[in-house]
């Protein structure tokens, strides 16, 4: 059997003329259509040079054209290599120079400068527009759609994704088609996903959870996907009436959440809303279901090994907690000084073994030595604990830990503090450089208009419910916190923001 992620997507295909794919102006493509175009773009792959294991990078923005490369990539047996669009040629450099692929696909007004950085390894340049017009669409629909699917082993790698690169250097986690496949039908069969469900697709398609989680779990289960081309949150409360999941970023809940729109009827069709990429709030969480009567499913994953855990479709949703380990991954939490698990309600390292978990970084074999135990369980860098129920909760990254006078802080403790104040709508706590505690523990926080919250206000209801060494020595009150494409909020910034403030 052909273990080529393409071949488990689309071989033993029941009903070619089965709907896959719409879009906001009109196209409906058949999955039988979707097959015939990834051979297509297939096809034009190879007579560019591309081979099997070469690396294909594509700086594009959302069309379906976008997810044909990505399908027309995996079946030529080459690896893709999703950018995110708002990456600038500077940063494009290292991701170029360090993957070294064979064909970089990008929007025809980048062509000039992407093509000098491609030039540098050797790679030839196609270009596609948000349009999904370019020179790479136009060489498909001359080609042949009979292509046959190249051969590809489980351990072979169908994409690597760069992370984020908070701090350091990006690292590009290396995806098999196993890791993909397996992580895919797993989520098909515990979210309920049926040929009858129709998602509505407003996540972009350079990370995991539109590229990977969307629109392979769709695909997998015959679904079909409305394909927006970004996020409308009006646009999708009208196609509530006909779709049946929902997936999305805390952004995405929160700004639907501010139209009177959104009510128990408007919501009525549909069987399901998936939060991930960030931690959803519990208030987020309580409100919608006050709203909707649907509480919303928060799930657990991140680039290097897709989807680990989730919250039940039948049972608890528990508010701020990320749910169970899927079937098939392994998740236990450890002392981050010794590696040695520790008991429930304790706060340490996540750690997940799994056949979803990735093969490695892309050529940083000691990088890859660090994050992984002997026994296989990969070191994920967040912090959390499994409740005595079993769910596990996320605290925030072992980097956020903030280490002020020799005792450990955990940022999430104090933000939930926060962040149930009233007239509060989020926060950050990080922690910055201060002489004599090593760490200043210094709070974030983002209001509602006219609230009546200082730093006064906070460090006063705070009182009496932190043990000292956990008080925010400073508070400041701004109109929102730097997030990244995902909604993530990116307490780098901050710490950069903030890291003179206990110098002066």
């Amino acid at each position: 059997m052909n273990a080529n992620l393409f071949s488990r997507l689309f071989d033993g295909l029941d009903d070619p003329a089965r709907l896959a794919i719409e879009t906001t102006d009109g196209q409906r493509i058949s999955y039988g259509e979707l097959i015939a175009r990834a051979g297509q773009m297939a096809n034009v792959l190879v007579s560019r040079g591309v081979r099997p294991g070469d690396r294909v990078a594509a700086q594009t923005e959302k069309s379906v054209p976008g997810l044909v490369l990505y399908l027309g990539t995996v079946r030529a047996g080459a690896v893709y290599l999703p950018l995110n669009t708002a990456y600038t040629l500077n940063e494009l450099e290292y991701f170029i120079t360090d993957a070294e692929p064979s064909l970089v696909v990008c929007d025809p007004s980048r062509a000039q400068g992407i093509g000098a950085l491609a030039a540098k390894v050797g790679a030839k340049v196609e270009t596609l527009g948000a349009d999904g017009k370019g020179s790479l669409t136009d060489a498909a629909e001359k080609a042949k759609p009979e292509f046959e699917t190249v051969a590809r082993a489980n351990d072979d790698l169908a994409a690597i994704l760069y992370t984020s690169g908070t701090t350091g250097r990006s690292k590009g986690a290396m995806l098999s088609h196993d890791n993909l496949a397996s992580n895919s039908l797993s989520l098909v069969g515990f979210w309920r996903f049926t040929d009858k469900d129709v998602l509505i697709h407003a996540l972009p398609i350079y990370h995991t959870h539109g590229l990977f989680v969307a629109s392979n779990v769709t695909l997998f289960a015959r679904a079909s996907m409305i394909f927006l081309p970004k996020f409308d949150p009006e646009l999708i409360i009208k196609l509530m009436a006909r779709a049946t999941v929902l997936m999305g970023v805390p952004t995405f809940y929160t700004r639907l959440l501010q139209s009177p729109a959104l009510t128990k009827e408007s919501t009525a069709h549909m069987r399901l809303f998936i939060s991930g990429s960030a931690p959803l709030l519990a208030d987020t969480h309580r409100e919608w279901f006050a709203r909707t009567c649907h509480a919303v499913l928060e799930r657990y994953g991140m680039t290097e090994t897709n989807m680990n855990t989730s919250n039940p479709y039948d049972g608890e949703r528990v508010p701020g907690a990320v749910g169970h380990p899927l079937p098939g991954v392994s998740v236990r939490v450890t002392d981050p000084e010794t590696g040695k698990e520790i008991a429930r309600d304790e706060i340490g390292m996540i750690e997940v073994r799994g056949s979803n978990v990735f093969k490695g970084y892309w050529r940083m074999p000691e990088k890859t030595k660090a994050e992984f135990r002997d026994d296989g369980f990969f070191i994920t860098g967040d912090l959390g604990k499994i409740d005595a129920k079993g769910y596990v909760h996320i605290l925030g990254r072992g980097k956020d830990l903030v280490i002020s006078g020799g005792f450990n802080v955990y940022p999430k403790e104090i933000e939930s503090e926060i962040d149930a104040m009233p007239g509060v709508i989020e926060s950050a706590v990080i922690g910055v450089p201060h002489a004599d505690f090593g760490e200043g523990v210094t709070a974030v926080v983002v209001c509602d208009k006219g609230a009546k919250v200082d730093e006064a206000s906070v460090l006063g209801a705070l009182d009496g419910r932190l043990a000292k060494f956990k008080m925010p020595k400073r508070v400041f009150v701004v109109d929102e916190l730097p997030r990244n494409t995902m909604g993530k909020v990116q307490k780098n910034v901050l710490r950069d923001t903030y890291s003179k403030i206990y110098s002066k």
